[in-house]
């Protein structure tokens, strides 16, 4: 019999490629089961963190959160919530929207009074002291008013004047929230008036730090005042620098910020908005996205994209091991987010710098095919860092093979995906993503993927995982543990149920 291997978040083995015995009532069931079961035992708050022993005793996200604390970031709060919403609306189960409703009402409660979210959010009691939350616990508006703008710009934001309201656009912290809060409150007609009010904040605040270029940086403390200055932030096309430092200069430079799709996020954001709210402010903004990725692409010889730019245009350091450079694997993030835009708003204006950047890509292929993640500029060799001496700190090098393992310096090539859906934009046609990086169920599974899921599924409603590095966890000390029963993965939860529904949506179609 032939078999293919299945990849499932956290499920890994092969199965017989053969139709799957699953009905779709049986799929809309266990959908129900698991939205319930991680509703009723993982929520706290209505919120949810990274991973939990079986019996629910452990909790761990980034470190070991507290009693009251859920976090914002993917695979959090924001990705279930949005998961159970994909969940209810192939199933229009009530319990299913209840349990999404509950996770928005989380992130509602967490949103800063600068319209932003950090990575997590605090319940607990000494919450108010902080003063930065711009809703009471129990949902009710609190000090939104005492909030103080001040004048917008990355050299303000990076002093983090007021750490306790410091919002973050990082691994699509802030952007997630929001699209939850704009998807759930158009599944609820925009009659809730907390979530109706925290959606359309979140979205100003979007708008109100979007640099005058259509770019954003990586964090902001408050709505803006006034204007950008014109002379610290000028639109202007990206350039080379005469020279730049091979060593980190211990400053987050990068003012107009790529990195982990962090622009592709929000442009993905502001364009939900657009698509269920019909927010004409929401399109016009992520016009001036796409119009800052018109402008951010470098000229020859490397037409492609940095991970971030100074307020000069050019491409600068970020953290201690993300050098100036050319990105590959932002330059295909910033590709999608083009072809996107096209789609919602069909402008092919925005199609113009795909080739130059594919070709150039294609070029500078490694020799097992990848892109590396960072090239040299002007040079075009490939960068990597290795640790320093005694393991400490970051050095600048040339040579892959003894790379440091902290990070991804080399990824698939995308450039043919990419140029074919380019090709059916221009043709007026619909274009096919591929199953990519956050969003791995775009395209339906195959019935046998689903029936592994099923198959792989408790009768509880649960995915425990106990293999290899899956099943362990840390305790409240902070010591690795294997939980008896396994490890409940929120981001296993996630990915599956938005297979599930996905593979349920196509079969009712």
């Amino acid at each position: 019999m032939n078999t293919r291997c299945l990849i499932i978040v956290g499920l890994l083995g092969c199965v017989p490629a053969v139709s799957s015995a699953a009905t779709p009532a049986e799929v809309k069931s266990a959908l129900v089961k698991v939205v319930s079961f991680m509703h009723s035992h993982a929520a706290v708050h209505g919120g949810y963190v990274y991973r939990y022993s079986a019996d629910f005793k452990l909790r761990e996200a980034e470190g070991i959160p507290g009693p009251d604390t859920i976090w914002i970031q993917p695979p959090g709060t924001t990705a279930v919530g949005d998961a159970m919403l994909d969940a209810y609306e192939v199933t229009q189960d009530k319990s299913c929207l209840n349990a999404a409703v509950d996770a928005a009402r989380a992130v509602s409660r967490t949103q800063l009074q600068s319209g932003g979210w950090d990575y997590s959010g605090d319940f607990g009691q000494d919450r108010s002291k902080a003063g930065q939350y711009s809703r009471a616990v129990d949902g009710a508006v609190a000090n939104r008013g005492a909030m103080t703008a001040h004048e917008p710009g990355w050299h303000v934001w990076k002093q983090r004047k007021l750490k306790t309201n410091l919002a973050t656009l990082d691994d699509d912290v802030t952007q997630s929230a929001t699209r939850l809060l704009v998807r759930v409150d158009a599944s609820l007609k925009q009659q809730d008036e907390e979530i109706h009010d925290a959606a359309g904040f979140a979205l100003i605040a979007l708008r109100s730090v979007q640099y005058p270029n259509g770019a954003w940086s990586a964090s902001f403390d408050a709505l803006t005042k006034g204007e950008f200055s014109k002379e610290l932030y000028p639109i202007k096309p990206a350039s080379y620098p005469a020279d730049w430092p091979r060593k980190w200069p211990k400053d987050f430079t990068g003012c107009y910020v790529l990195n982990d799709n962090l622009h592709a996020t929000a442009m993905r954001t502001l364009l939900l908005a657009a698509k269920l709210d019909n927010d004409t402010d929401a399109l016009a903004a992520a016009k001036r996205a796409g119009d800052f990725l018109l402008l951010a692409q470098m000229p020859d010889p490397q037409p492609a994209w940095a991970q971030q730019y100074d307020a000069d245009m050019h491409p600068c350091w970020s953290r201690a091991f993300e050098p100036s450079s050319i990105s590959g694997r932002e330059s295909q993030a910033v590709m999608w987010a083009l072809i996107r835009l096209v789609e919602a708003m069909g402008d092919k204006k925005y199609l113009a710098p795909i080739p130059r950047a594919v070709e150039y890509l294609r070029k500078s292929r490694l020799s097992n095919g990848k892109v590396a993640r960072f090239y040299e500029l002007q040079t075009n060799k490939p960068l990597y860092f290795v640790r320093g001496k005694g393991g400490k700190g970051f050095e600048l090098s040339y040579d892959g093979t003894k790379a440091s393992s902290n990070y991804g310096w080399e990824w698939d090539f995308e450039g043919d995906a990419i140029m074919a859906a380019h090709e059916a934009l221009l043709r007026g046609a619909k274009p096919v993503y591929p199953k990519a990086e956050k969003e791995r169920w775009s395209l339906p599974p195959s019935d046998a993927d689903v029936d592994a899921m099923l198959k792989a599924m408790n009768a509880e409603g649960a995915w425990l995982e106990t293999d290899e590095e899956r099943g362990w966890m840390r305790d409240a000390s902070g010591k690795k543990v294997s939980p008896p029963g396994g490890v409940i993965h929120s981001d296993t939860f996630v990915q599956n149920v938005r297979a599930l529904s996905a593979w349920l949506k196509e079969k009712k179609s």
